[in-house]
């Protein structure tokens, strides 16, 4: 879907995602659902909330990922 987003689990990075990385897919990612680089004032409220929610997803789904051959923390 967009190529700018990254995975964010292992083995594709070696250590546990960043709060920065997880917000900076989540932006790009509604972004794109949007199709708004940067929302009018008039729907800034509505896409930060909407970054926000998929951020909070996005850590939760990697907090709940089991990856095989990974070593247990």
């Amino acid at each position: 879907m967009c190529r700018s987003i990254k995975t964010l689990r292992p083995p594709a990075i070696p250590e546990d995602a960043t709060e920065e990385e997880i917000r900076a897919a989540a932006l790009q990612y509604v972004r794109k659902v949007s199709g708004f680089r940067a929302p009018a004032a008039h729907n800034r409220e509505v896409f930060d909330r909407a970054v926000d929610a998929v951020t909070a997803a996005t850590a939760e789904l990697l907090a709940g990922l089991e990856v095989r051959g990974a070593r247990a923390s």
